[in-house]
């Protein structure tokens, strides 16, 4: 009897992170420390802005990208990769060259 709630229990979590994460890719609302993570995680994979200082911000999904870097690519780099992140509605790019 252990074991059989202790399986539902695990099928019920299982299903609820299942529907919230479909809810995402439906056009919900994606909360803003999610969106920064998912921007985080794309502009610092990439290998030409890995080692950059570059700040990501997020509010009510416009992020804001801001630091201080090397060149113009940078800059356009990091903007074009923080578009195609899911959630993200708009892009305020204040970075600076050195």
């Amino acid at each position: 009897m252990k074991h059989i709630k202790s399986f539902f229990t695990i099928c019920t979590v299982i299903l609820v992170m299942s529907i919230s994460g479909c809810a995402s890719m439906t056009g919900e609302h994606v909360p803003d420390n999610v969106i920064t993570s998912r921007v985080k995680t794309a502009v610092f994979s990439d290998p030409t802005l890995k080692a950059t200082d570059i700040n990501i911000e997020t509010y009510k999904g416009v992020v804001q990208l801001s630091g201080f870097v090397n060149s113009p690519s940078v800059i356009h780099r990091a903007e074009a990769i923080t578009r195609t992140v899911m959630g993200v509605k708009s892009v305020q790019n204040d970075m600076r060259l050195k």
